[in-house]
């Protein structure tokens, strides 16, 4: 080919291929929408770790943006279709309630790519991922039924949702397999962000006479409120989505977090390679997508040993946080004995198991 042929003599042609080569370089935009403010501790926090941990690593090829607090419904339309219609070329969208919002847009953005967690949708462009929470809360749940004094444990949700359901059920059983008389007292707060409800559930369960206190809401109030009530009453905490053990640097027994940055680099880069099809993604121990918070030394090592080992087998898949028999809280059997709960059976639960000692609200 005729080198020539490439060079232009009008200023027009000069900055037009000038335009040419910047608009080639130009990073993909990739962009995040949140329920919660990104804050310095849980849910969206740690997805906004993993989106740093990302940019960092295809540096150049990417630029993120993110949406912060965005409620679940109309508003969530509205701002993934800006994202959409501002040239993010990549959209995650991480909470369930965006779920149809984040259907509804991609359909007019074919080409677009969108990932939602935590829901159980997919679409040509729509990718779904999750995390194997119940695994943590499962060890969780251990360690608790080993150090409780009142065999009561208290448990701050935001809604009936199948994972939340999967995470009270799974230290449920955690407890009740190391001490018999664990029960579990569930308070709803309908939000998945509200320090004050949720701090009036936590004071609430404690004054019931819990004293092991877990979460699955995005704020570090539970965990603050076991650090208030330890010394006088003896209230140990669990944290969730991430360690939050400056807020209960005493009583923060562990906690379940989740691990996001591999995840989205992979996804990234495989989508900017062109390799990617829709998946729906769903890790726990064995991906590195969970870990379990440092165990605090006020923990007996024998008991730190049997979880570490027990978390071992569980990356495994020799040991299954919900193998049979698995029993509601009617004395339904849900999983026979000798099997385990499929992804399938996991992903519809409506109900509590036996020790859970509180009533679910009605559909």
């Amino acid at each position: 080919m005729n080198h020539r042929k490439f060079v232009l003599t009008t200023l027009g042609g000069a900055a037009l291929l000038a335009s040419t080569f910047l608009s080639a370089a130009e990073p993909t935009k990739v962009g995040f929408v949140y329920v919660s403010p990104v804050g310095d501790a849980g849910w969206t926090f740690q997805h906004d770790q993993g989106r740093k941990q990302m940019e960092a690593a295809l540096k150049g090829a990417v630029t993120t943006k993110f949406i912060e607090n965005v409620p679940e419904g109309a508003d969530a339309e509205r701002i993934i279709r800006q994202l959409a219609q501002d040239g993010n070329k990549i959209i995650f969208t991480t909470s369930f309630g965006y779920m149809n919002p984040t259907l509804k847009v991609a359909s007019a953005f074919p080409n677009v790519t969108f990932f939602h967690a935590t829901g159980y949708k997919q679409g040509k462009n729509v990718g779904i991922y999750n995390a194997r929470f119940y695994e943590g809360r499962y060890l969780n749940g251990i360690i608790a039924g080993k150090m409780t004094k009142t065999n009561i444990a208290g448990y701050v949700a935001a809604f009936p949702i199948p994972e939340v359901m999967q995470g009270i059920n799974a230290f449920t059983r955690g407890m009740k397999s190391v001490n018999p008389k664990a029960e579990v007292r569930v308070i709803w707060v309908n939000s998945w962000f509200d320090p004050g409800k949720e701090r009036e559930a936590a004071m609430t369960l404690i004054s019931q006479g819990a004293d092991m206190i877990t979460h699955h809401t995005d704020s570090t109030a539970v965990v603050q409120a076991a650090e208030e009530k330890h010394k006088e009453k003896g209230t140990w905490s669990f944290s969730y989505h991430s360690d939050m053990s400056k807020y209960g640097p005493t009583a923060q027994l562990s906690g379940t977090t989740h691990i996001w940055g591999d995840f989205y680099t992979k996804t990234v880069k495989e989508i900017l390679d062109g390799k990617w099809k829709a998946t729906n993604v769903w890790g726990g121990f064995k991906d590195g997508m969970i870990k379990l918070a440092p165990i605090n030394a006020a923990v007996p090592a024998d008991v730190k040993a049997y979880v570490t080992k027990l978390q071992a087998d569980i990356a495994t898949g020799k040991a299954h946080p919900f193998a049979g028999p698995v029993v509601d809280q009617d004395g339904k059997e849900r999983v026979a004995k000798g099997k385990n709960m499929s992804d399938a059976e996991l992903g519809a639960m409506d109900y509590y198991v036996q020790g859970v000692a509180s009533t679910l609200p009605k559909k």
